[in-house]
């Protein structure tokens, strides 16, 4: 069995690992927990009731958190003419068509979002075995395929932090809501955003309850269980 180190031991010593913690303690607890010498990242994981094998129960959609994630997010953007030019007033940090899907088949990937134009997808399509495997690849499911007049938006949204909510193939959602140097209302009105995203978007074909269990965590401390009843009464305004 793995040893913990000392840091993390003495950490566990502040909380309740036997308490069902409503949002607001939880993030009280884990910014009280993320004691490492970086900003640790604060991480929601949900575990749901779905049969990810089944297509109609899958989830796969975007979270727009109202204050961001904390971190600096390299958005690129295949689009050409003017809507290149829209993309890099935004805040694009590379934008291009051909020259970057040559750049990227020869193993080029220092990029965390690629967002595209419809009309490029049939060129970009072929980098699906490096873009899918890294969760890059433009999706129209994802709302990173987009119109010409919605790309100025999109990349704006996806500077400012887009979190991907899917599934893995054990049904959990993990999900980063900040950092732990984030306000505590910042992390709670962040995590509320996730929440009711999941909700709205829950996949008809689930009869029941959707989210069986949830925890909260940072990078390096432990996990606290998140009360069901209180995070699934968070409704974004």
């Amino acid at each position: 069995m793995p040893k913990h180190s000392k840091r993390y031991n003495s950490t566990v010593g502040v909380l309740d690992l036997d308490k069902a913690y409503s949002p607001a303690e939880a993030v009280a607890a884990i910014k009280k927990s993320a004691t490492a010498k970086f900003d640790e990242t604060v991480e929601a994981h949900l575990r749901t009731s779905a049969d990810p094998r089944h297509a109609d129960q899958q989830l796969r959609t975007v979270a727009l958190l109202p204050h961001g994630l904390g971190k600096v997010v390299r958005v690129l953007v295949f689009a050409q003419g003017d809507t290149a030019a829209a993309a890099r007033e935004a805040g694009a940090d590379f934008v291009g068509a051909d020259d970057l899907i040559q750049r990227i088949e020869g193993g080029w990937v220092d990029f965390d979002t690629a967002i595209a134009t419809p009309d490029l997808m049939g060129r970009v399509g072929r980098l699906g075995r490096v873009l899918g495997r890294r969760g890059l690849m433009p999706n129209p499911r994802t709302g990173t395929v987009v119109q010409p007049q919605d790309i100025r938006r999109v990349v704006e949204e996806a500077k400012k932090g887009r979190v991907e909510v899917r599934m893995d193939r054990t049904a959990i959602i993990h999900a980063p809501i900040g950092k732990a140097s984030f306000e505590e209302t910042a992390l709670v009105e962040n995590l509320t955003s996730l929440v009711d995203i999941i909700n709205r978007n829950r996949p008809a074909a689930v009869k029941g309850s959707f989210i069986r269990s949830s925890y909260l965590t940072s990078t390096m401390g432990p996990s606290v269980k998140l009360d069901l009843s209180s995070l699934l009464s968070l409704r974004a305004e």
